[in-house]
């Protein structure tokens, strides 16, 4: 079977499905001859049976592409079910936060008996590859998080950990950015339970970044074993591996999948390594361009005004 990536691209009539084979892209619909396979969504509402049409017509299309140069990519997944992203996952990333405000190390969550921490971003924060994202007039404390995300092809309830992969569509690439400055609400006590503001912090237009395109896990056999960087105006700024995570990607999705079903197309965002602005004291500025590369992925350009 070929290796094909799944994307969505901006056709004459609007967004559809595709898939990049080498440096040409198909109409999913086109080469399955299934017309639901028009879109991504319902590409992965049907997950089992799209990905073996997929991989088959992929090893050899019998129906016309178009250069990839030449393609308007939109984010893989336009508008997920919903988006669940993973705090303070990265032992790189806690332990530099630990420093910057000059606290003791965190202790290990596993030791406490905690599991894996999860916030939700709004789906409707998607952002598209080589977008240009309005941050100005937002935060001036803007940052980057570059993360690997986990695309859910099969409906998951309470399953283990060793059979959560099987749940998986495939991966691709998000920015989890953050407005660092709006995190707490202004004018209310600082020891109040209601001091914290996660709309503003992390669910603006625009917050989320993703793509270019989805890998399916047949081509990404171990996703604890990925390079992950992220540089701001070809300057580097995070460069980690997805093996410092602290909870694994299995393991998250089996501790979601105890409080709520999982359903084809939800994102998982499973943190960012250290690296990241508020550690540095710098934040993204209009005309910054972040780029964040994983490996076996491909590459995800932003860029800022």
């Amino acid at each position: 079977m070929a290796e094909y990536k799944l994307v969505t691209y901006q056709s004459d009539a609007g967004p559809r499905a595709g898939v990049v084979v080498g440096d040409l892209v198909f109409d999913a619909a086109a080469m399955t001859g299934r017309s639901s396979d028009a879109r991504v969504s319902e590409i992965l509402a049907d997950w089992a049976a799209a990905s073996a049409l997929l991989s088959e017509a992929s090893a050899k299309p019998a129906v016309e592409g178009w250069p990839l140069a030449r393609t308007k990519l939109r984010a893989p997944v336009l508008w997920p079910p919903t988006i669940y992203c993973a705090g303070a996952n990265y032992s790189d990333h806690s332990a530099e936060m630990a420093k910057r405000h000059n606290r003791p190390p965190e202790p290990d969550p596993r030791a406490l008996g905690l599991t894996s921490w999860h916030f939700i971003k709004a789906s409707r924060s998607i952002a598209d590859p080589e977008a240009t994202i309005a941050i100005s007039d937002r935060s001036k404390m803007m940052d980057w998080e570059a993360e690997l995300a986990v695309v859910i092809g099969r409906s998951a309830k309470d399953i283990a950990p060793e059979k959560a992969l099987d749940h998986v569509a495939g991966y691709t690439i998000a920015n989890d950015l953050s407005a660092r400055d709006l995190s707490r609400r202004p004018h209310v006590n600082d020891t109040s339970p209601f001091k914290a503001d996660w709309v503003a912090h992390k669910s603006f237009d625009g917050s989320c970044p993703l793509g270019p395109w989805i890998v399916p896990t047949a081509d990404i056999p171990d996703p604890q074993s990925l390079a992950i960087k992220l540089w701001v105006n070809d300057v580097l700024k995070q460069d980690s591996n997805t093996r410092l995570m602290i909870f694994s990607i299995a393991e998250q999705i089996a501790h979601l999948s105890r409080r709520i079903t999982l359903h084809p197309g939800d994102l998982i965002l499973t943190g960012t390594p250290a690296g990241v602005g508020a550690a540095r004291g710098e934040f993204l500025k209009a005309g910054d361009v972040a780029k964040i590369s994983i490996e076996k992925i491909g590459t995800l350009v932003s860029r800022f005004t």
